[in-house]
């Protein structure tokens, strides 16, 4: 097997070329700074920069303000507490149950006390009270008076019950009735009042 070697002219020939080119680089260099194309360029790049930034910095844009917010305080919340309506069942009512009514008492009638009627002590005589004008006019009659007999027997009121038919008769009907005397009425051994009828009557005597 045989070896491959590269030509020896073709090698010496690119790096020849090589040399060249970077010899003619370095001669622009010292050329540019020899006759202040480098002081030129290096304003120029400068001022590109400079406008470039000047420009950069007024067109930039400030950020935006914040937005505006309104710290408005709410209204107060008015909570309103629901009606509710609990329906508690009340306890039964108590059952009083009434005792039975108490046998009232006999009732004992007892009777009152017999009473005992007054009675005539002392009666006046008719002809004492007849009126003279009764008797010069013939006037005669029979009446009935009602007294009132008190605790002590004396007549304690008069009035006509049964008229005689002759008014001056009968005035002294009254008269009459209360010139009687009684021994009073009692009850149990006790005096009391009692009301009763007397009789009288009016006649005339002859001669």
């Amino acid at each position: 097997m045989s070896a491959y070697y590269p030509n020896s002219s073709n090698v010496m020939s690119k790096r020849a070329l090589i040399f060249i080119i970077i010899l003619a680089f370095h001669a622009v260099i010292i050329y540019a700074f020899m006759t202040g194309l480098v002081s030129q360029g290096a304003r120029l790049v400068n001022t590109i920069l400079q406008t470039n930034i000047i420009q950069t910095q007024k067109v930039q844009e400030l950020p935006p303000p914040p937005p505006h917010v309104d710290l408005k305080v709410p209204p107060p919340v008015t909570v309103v507490a629901p009606d509710v309506t609990i329906n508690i069942p009340l306890p039964p009512a108590p059952i009083h149950v009434a005792p039975p009514p108490k046998a009232a008492p006999p009732v004992i009638h007892v009777p009152p006390a017999p009473l005992v009627m007054a009675r005539v002590v002392s009666a006046p005589d008719v002809n004492d009270y007849y009126p003279d004008a009764s008797r010069r006019n013939n006037e005669e009659g029979r009446g009935m008076a009602k007294i009132c007999i008190d605790t002590r027997g004396r007549v304690a009121s008069a009035a006509v019950e049964s008229s005689t038919g002759h008014p001056m008769l009968d005035a002294a009907m009254l008269q009459l009735a209360k010139a009687y005397r009684f021994k009073p009425a009692t009850r149990a051994g006790k005096p009391v009042p009692v009301c009763t009828a007397l009789p009288v009557k009016f006649q005339l005597t002859g001669g």
